[in-house]
């Protein structure tokens, strides 16, 4: 109160040793009399007041326990003793069971007076520990207690990670703020759902007052920074939350009171002003997607890379999934695809888009030319494969494969996700018993010998049954009719017959 300061009140905000005067003033007046030849006047004034000395109560056995190894009665009392302290065991001339029972001994230590940091059991199992040797405490793997383990949406998630990982993508994380500026580089029409935004009270920056809504503008800073510095192939992905605003929303959370619990009606009020946080993941590159060496010139990343990414991630999900072209803002609209799961009872749901962004969005976000990006939506994805069962492993054929090429020839405007939809439905059959393995786009063909107005689309049949060879005429109806099918689902011709 009255801000007079003193040497002692010095001494006490330090932590210096209350004992220390005493000892100090000895010894300096036993050096005056050595080497200065004073003579000593026995006899001192020492104003002090009497403290109670700490004292802290600590199981013989704590040590052990927080090292997870056994140094044993003898080493712990040693230790203690070594740095000052002096110790003593509670009813040492009394119970019997607790000589031999090292868990009920309890050890009476009292720390030095210039060691005021030893305050509790653990501060002196620290010390025992570090004079007993860190390198002595083995290393050991813990162990997850029995019946437990990741979630399935955990091991989905890791599993989405390594996937990208993988593919060659960097994980990055962005800050989770933007701008109503970031929808306007993002070319997003007036009424889209993502430029409403949750404004922040208290925002980090006044420039980013916004929670995003989506995950590319983060990410293209992001790309758009590495860039700048001379990093020119990139490939990105960050999973994370994005916050929608239901639409019956209050806007805004109540604030509740502190001096009692909130009610029921409290606590779904506070609910009902929480916006919407789903999962996301998105994913950026530019540059060259295969580097150039002496192998050979390098491959520059395009839209098709961007729609494998997210091909990628529904493939670890295992659901069943379709793509198709979108024009969907920020992608250009002639490379832009939409990408739909199949959950329970056949019903669709947009995942998300993949493409080479809009050349307006590239140049909004000062990225480099023919920027790529895809954006999926992990909490859709998860929910169409919450219904799906465990996963098993595949069924190995011992028997040879059989392959079938055909060139169809369809018009432009079919893309090649219906036609190989339509020869996967007419090889299955009527039965649902296929013989079809796999099937794979190798070719894409428009010159004169296609026609004005139409393309041909080569695809490799790969034909195997789990118990027999197949015969030359099982393989051939079974590609007759995955012809058949396409020719009245799109219209396709074989090439050749056209």
């Amino acid at each position: 109160r009255h801000r007079l300061f003193s040497e002692a009140s010095y001494r006490f905000e330090r932590g210096v040793d209350r004992e220390l005067p005493l000892r100090a003033s000895a010894k300096a007046v036993s050096l005056l009399a050595t080497l200065g030849g004073g003579s000593v006047v026995p006899g001192c004034t020492h104003a002090s007041v009497d403290m109670p000395a700490v004292t802290i109560a600590m199981a013989a056995d704590y040590p052990d326990r927080v090292a997870g190894q056994v140094y044993g009665h003898g080493a712990v009392v040693r230790r203690l003793e070594q740095v000052g302290c002096t110790v003593s065991e509670a009813g040492e001339a009394g119970d019997e069971h607790g000589k031999h029972d090292r868990g009920a001994r309890v050890l009476t230590v009292v720390p030095p007076s210039w060691r005021p940091d030893l305050a509790n059991p653990s501060d002196l199992a620290e010390e025992v520990i570090r004079l007993e040797g860190y390198e002595n405490i083995p290393a050991r793997m813990p162990r997850a207690a029995a019946g437990r383990g990741l979630t399935a949406r955990q091991r989905m998630h890791r599993a989405t990670g390594r996937a990208l990982a993988g593919a060659g993508y960097v994980e990055v994380l962005s800050h989770p703020f933007g701008s109503a500026a970031d929808c306007d580089r993002l070319q997003l029409p007036a009424d889209d759902p993502r430029r409403t935004a949750l404004r922040l009270s208290n925002p980090l920056s006044e420039d980013e007052p916004l929670l995003r809504t989506t995950l590319l503008p983060g990410l293209l800073r992001v790309l758009a920074r590495n860039a700048g510095r001379g990093f020119g192939d990139l490939a990105l992905y960050e999973m994370g939350l994005v916050f929608r605003p239901r639409p019956s929303s209050p806007g805004t959370a109540p604030i509740l009171r502190v001096d009692r619990g909130p009610t029921v009606a409290e606590v779904a009020s506070l609910e009902a002003g929480l916006p919407d946080q789903p999962l996301r993941v998105a994913a950026v590159l530019a540059g060259d997607r295969e580097a150039t060496g002496w192998w050979g010139d390098g491959r520059p990343a395009g839209w098709q890379d961007a729609i494998e990414a997210a091909r990628e991630v529904l493939r670890v999900s295992r659901v069943a999934y379709r793509v198709e072209a979108d024009q969907h803002a920020p992608w250009h609209p002639g490379r832009c695809a939409a990408l739909f799961v199949t959950g329970e009872e056949g019903h669709e749901w947009l995942a998300g888009h993949a493409g080479e962004l809009h050349p307006r969005v590239v140049q909004a976000f000062r990225l480099p030319d023919r920027t790529c990006a895809m954006e999926l939506d992990l909490s859709v994805i998860e929910t169409a494969a919450s219904a799906l069962g465990p996963e098993a492993a595949p069924t190995v054929s011992p028997y040879p494969v059989a392959t079938q090429d055909v060139a169809l020839v369809v018009a432009d405007s079919v893309p090649a996700a219906a036609v190989e939809a339509a020869l996967a439905a007419g090889a299955a059959g009527g039965d649902g018993d296929s013989l079809l393995e796999e099937i794979r786009l190798f070719d894409v063909y428009t010159g004169e010998q296609a026609g004005e107005g139409r393309k041909s689309l080569a695809y490799t049949l790969r034909f195997r049954a789990p118990d027999r060879t197949l015969t030359d005429e099982e393989v051939t109806a079974a590609r007759n009719a995955a012809v058949t099918e396409a020719s009245r689902r799109v219209g396709a011709v074989l090439r050749g017959e056209s």
